[in-house]
């Protein structure tokens, strides 16, 4: 990780957007519940999509480039969480009133001016994610700060908005959607790019998700929080890192893209002293009809094709690394695949480890013109997937030629650098919404939302009393896990300590264990605490059941008969001492621990032996 100067001399800039959904009991503008739940499709819906211009008169990129794919939308319906609304067949009912409310508190905890009318406008979306092509979106607060480290950081604005919907299944022919999710009420938070290291990036993020979590007004569980990065460098441009789940990784990643745009900017330089040109794509099918290079044997046996453009000038630097494990030809593959190819060849990998010969590189050569600096990039599929991907990969080689490309990038968790998804958006996909007429937001219906702020020290307070241990309340308060934490608080008798170490050491040691204990849901776990406190389990078989859930999800029962978790009563406990007949204290209590660690407490058992001992004298 480098210093703060080393960002600084890069001109390093940063803003994040942070998208907490809220724990409303309806979507936004509609009476379906806004919590979603497992149930089977009642009805599966296809639409397509395609871009339309903005309130300028403009076709925002973004949508443009989701438009070109061609790809079918497909959307599956419940029965209690979606309805015609959500399928853009009947108009948005009235706004959530409590959706409002808890938005006009949240900005009021980041300390934003309220305007004193609201304007719904819709935000185009032409990936799928929304029937309607468009997502509804509101301004509740604008000019706010959030306090980190004796810093102002300043909040540029907040949003009202529908959560989009679920990806189930994902093809380059087709999208799945699950409807459930669309309409959900969700808070859309943006500071300003004054953000000067990854660093600050992730404590900023998990200043603002901790003042979410302290509000109560929010929904708990993986998926409900979405944290999204954009990041420029002097000689680059801003590029958005999208859908950030693990902020934990979030400085890594930073730094990583950091060091790729770096690795662009000189890319850039490099090729404008070599005047290098990008060139046309050529059918080369014919130079491989009889090639046993496996890949493009395939797909000539079912009618494929092979196109093949030159690249002059860029010879060495198609395979130039950019970010561990990824190279500037992986930028043209990342193109390429929005076609539906699997990936492309180019000139600087091991070609004789793809079985080419070398009359059939000798060819290639010959027929796209190319010297000893120039460079090739090959594709193959059916015709018309293969040379629309020749040109989005040559389009990205193109846009080589500019350095750093303003785009919205996902995450590589495996490797923690981020890839292409799409160009980034610009403001011509926002519009008015005509269907919902603006909100006044006067003070005698919002008065007490407008004002209500966390307290931050007394709910630290609060916690460090609960849990008698300064460091774990720290961690708790800064922790995703705190609204779990309350729920089960709440919900149990289970003894704050040992949920807090639970959830912050223990899942944590499981989750390194290559255990996915994070994908156990919010409710399952408050029922493993249930357990817990009504006596039927003992704190170490909590461990186990929580190893055990993720293959086997809500099956706690099952799970504890099999791995034979039941706590023993204390009637079991004292038949156990009375039938090893020990005299040695410590020495029983050992072997009895050892024998039944998950089945006893061990204070339970050493108040046992106390009043055995006691009433035998």
């Amino acid at each position: 990780m480098h210093d703060d100067e080393y960002y600084k001399a890069l001109g390093f800039k940063c803003g994040l957007e942070i998208h907490q959904r809220l724990a409303t009991k309806h979507k936004l503008f509609c009476s379906c519940s806004a919590t979603m739940k497992e149930e089977p499709a009642l009805a599966k819906l296809e639409r397509r999509q395609r871009a339309v211009a903005g309130e300028l008169g403009k076709f925002d990129p973004s949508t443009s480039f989701e438009s070109r794919k061609g790809r079918r939308f497909l959307y599956n319906i419940f029965k209690d969480t979606t309805c015609l609304v959500d399928i853009d067949e009947e108009p948005p009912h009235q706004l959530d009133e409590e959706a409002l409310a808890f938005a006009l508190e949240i900005a009021s905890t980041f300390n934003t001016k309220v305007p004193d009318e609201i304007e719904p406008m819709r935000k185009e979306v032409v990936d799928g994610s929304d029937p309607s092509a468009f997502q509804r979106s509101m301004l509740i607060g604008y000019d706010g700060t959030v306090g980190i480290g004796g810093k102002s950081v300043p909040i540029s604005s907040i949003f009202l908005e529908e959560e989009s919907s679920g990806i189930e299944a994902n093809t380059h022919e087709y999208v799945e959607y699950n409807v459930d999710r669309l309409g959900v009420p969700l808070i859309e938070i943006d500071t300003d790019p004054v953000i000067y290291s990854p660093k600050d990036a992730k404590e900023i993020a998990l200043r603002i998700g901790m003042l979410l979590r302290l509000t109560g007004r929010v929904q708990r569980g993986i998926g409900s929080i979405r944290q999204d990065v954009n990041v420029s460098i002097r000689e680059g441009t801003r590029v958005e890192i999208k859908g950030f789940q693990d902020i934990e990784t979030m400085d890594v990643v930073i730094e990583n893209e950091i060091e790729r745009q770096r690795n662009l900017v000189d890319i850039k330089k490099e090729l404008e002293k070599r005047e290098a040109v990008v060139g046309k794509p050529v059918d080369v099918s014919g130079l491989f009809s009889d090639t046993q290079v496996k890949i493009l044997r395939e797909n000539a046996k079912n009618g494929g094709a092979v196109y093949a453009a030159k690249l002059t000038n860029f010879g060495g630097i198609v395979g130039r690394e950019i970010n561990p494990d990824r190279r500037l030809g992986s930028e043209m593959s990342d193109y390429a695949k929005m076609a539906g190819v699997k990936g492309l060849i180019h000139s600087d990998e091991d070609l004789k480890a793809y079985g080419f010969s070398g009359g059939e590189l000798e060819g290639l050569h010959k027929e796209l013109g190319m010297g000893k600096q120039d460079a090739f990039l090959m594709v193959s599929g059916p015709r018309e997937i293969c040379h629309r991907a020749i040109g989005l990969a040559l389009k990205r080689a193109e846009l080589s030629l500019d350095g750093v490309v303003p785009e919205t990038r996902g995450i590589d968790s495996r490797r923690l650098v981020t890839k292409f998804l799409r160009p980034l958006p610009g403001g011509s996909r926002m519009y008015p919404e005509t269907d919902t007429a603006p909100i006044e937001v006067d003070q005698q219906r919002f008065g007490q939302h407008l004002t209500r702020k966390v307290d931050y020290e007394s709910v630290k307070k609060k916690l460090e009393d609960e849990i008698g241990n300064k460091q774990l309340a720290d961690q708790m308060i800064r922790s995703p896990k705190l609204g779990l934490y309350n729920a089960v608080i709440e919900e149990t008798d289970a003894a704050p300590p040992v949920v807090a170490a639970i959830l912050l050491e223990k899942m944590k040691d499981i989750k390194r264990s290559g255990i996915e204990v994070d994908s156990i849901n919010d409710e399952t776990v408050i029922g493993v605490f249930e357990r817990f406190a009504n006596k039927e389990i003992t704190k170490a078989a909590i461990e186990e059941i929580l190893k055990a859930l993720p293959k086997n999800p809500s099956e706690i029962g099952r799970i504890v008969r099999e791995k034979r978790l039941e706590r023993l009563s204390e009637t079991q406990i004292e038949a156990i001492v009375k039938e090893m007949n020990m005299a040695d204290r410590g020495q029983l209590m050992k072997t009895i621990m050892t024998k039944y660690r998950l089945n006893i407490d061990g204070e339970e058992l050493n108040r046992v032996l106390s009043s055995m001992l006691s009433n035998m004298k």
